[in-house]
């Protein structure tokens, strides 16, 4: 058998010096383990204390008003029974990459109007948010947000099931303002965002506030640099927010209760079109009378002629269409609606026909009537006399 040179072998002495050496360098070369990151232990957690002196929201809140101003059934309640609810979020879907960075809460004690807000100031923190959120939720009877029902609530619940927080997610009775301030507010403000809402309606304008735009990038520039500043406006902005929750509330409660408290006749006419809507037409005729001025009076005596047909009084109905007839508004609308009554209902054929015949005179004027259907029903109503002689 034929042996290798000697000049090949590698003594085991010398084959563990070399092992030895190569791991002492490969030591020297590591780089030294990251100290780990404390683990949270909480989020950050703000509270402000606000005299009820500032609030008018009163201590008992009948079912009813709700109802009347949501359009469903709600219990009597508390004051103390709502958790008013605002977030700040990373953007406006409802992704499972945006995220409710900040939640605040407000709430009413015997003393105060509580505001608490809960803040992540890492990803990493938001299960502590959450957790602090459903403590509130389940103390509550009543949610009360500004567009929660397509926002806020269904973000929330997204969030709870990604920390797979699911069963802490808890369901209540829920108001949303933002529908009922656009069925009361938009006919004169057209806008009924918040900021817009607390300068019309509460005289409240705020200073420097922060565009709700630039809330996702000034919070994430603070998640680089940790610079707290950065989110001061927006917990102020969103504290603002919460407190103008129960400022609404309390306003669209009053109004809804009490209809002629509004001044503008366009808040009045739409105030007029919930009670009509909830079956209140008397409450709504009320309404339109008191809103009976200036551009508003066409369609608020066009309503109140509405709801007196609707019940079969046609009499009533026929003197609101004869005040509207005789300061022309409505176009031929009035007088149509008039020889309509005139034929079904009192079965006076010469009037009826009266009114139609005004009516072509008026609709000449105007290109966008139909007078085809004038024509053909004035010459039905002719055939109808003619067959009465």
């Amino acid at each position: 058998m034929i042996q290798p040179p000697t000049s090949y072998l590698i003594s085991p002495t010398l084959h563990q010096m070399l092992s030895l050496r190569d791991k002492l360098k490969a030591a020297g070369n590591a780089k030294p383990a990251a100290p780990e990151k404390p683990q949270p232990k909480d989020c950050l957690v703000k509270e402000m204390r606000a005299p009820l002196s500032c609030f008018t929201l009163p201590k008992e809140i009948s079912g009813a008003s709700l109802e009347m101003m949501q359009g469903q059934s709600y219990p009597d309640c508390k004051r103390e029974d709502f958790c008013f609810l605002d977030t700040e979020t990373t953007g406006l879907s409802h992704g499972a990459g945006t995220v409710a960075f900040l939640v605040g809460v407000g709430y009413f004690e015997e003393d105060a109007f509580v505001v608490r807000q809960y803040l992540m100031r890492d990803y990493d923190e938001e299960a502590f948010v959450l957790s602090r959120v459903a403590e509130d939720m389940q103390r509550s009877k009543l949610l009360c947000t500004f567009n929660g029902l397509t926002f806020d609530l269904p973000l929330l619940e997204v969030r709870y099931t990604m920390q797979r927080m699911r069963e802490q997610y808890v369901h209540r009775p829920h108001v949303d303002l933002l529908p009922a301030s656009r069925r009361v507010w938009k006919l004169r403000l057209k806008h009924c965002n918040l900021t817009a809402l607390e300068e019309a309606v509460l005289g409240i304008a705020r200073e420097d506030d922060l565009p709700g735009a630039l809330v996702p990038e000034r919070y994430f520039n603070f998640l680089k640099t940790k610079d707290f500043s950065l989110l001061e406006d927006i917990l102020d902005h969103n504290r603002q927010d919460i407190i103008s929750l129960a400022h609404i509330l309390d306003r669209l409660l009053r109004l809804h209760d009490a209809p002629l408290l509004a001044e503008a006749p366009e808040d009045l006419f739409s105030l007029g079109r919930v009670l009509e809507k909830r079956g209140r037409a008397e409450g709504a005729r009320m309404c339109y009378r008191a809103a009976d001025k200036g551009s508003m009076s066409i369609l608020a005596r066009g309503r109140m002629a509405e709801t007196y047909r609707r019940e079969g009084n046609y009499q009533e109905a026929a003197q609101v269409y004869k005040r509207m007839a005789a300061d022309r508004q409505g176009g031929p609308g009035p007088l149509i609606a008039l020889a309509k009554i005139c034929e079904h209902k009192t079965r006076d054929i010469p009037a009826a026909i009266e009114y139609t015949r005004k009516a072509i005179i008026l609709a000449a004027d105007q290109p966008e009537a139909d007078m085809g259907a004038l024509q053909k029903r004035y010459e039905r109503l002719m055939k109808k006399a003619r067959r009465q002689e």
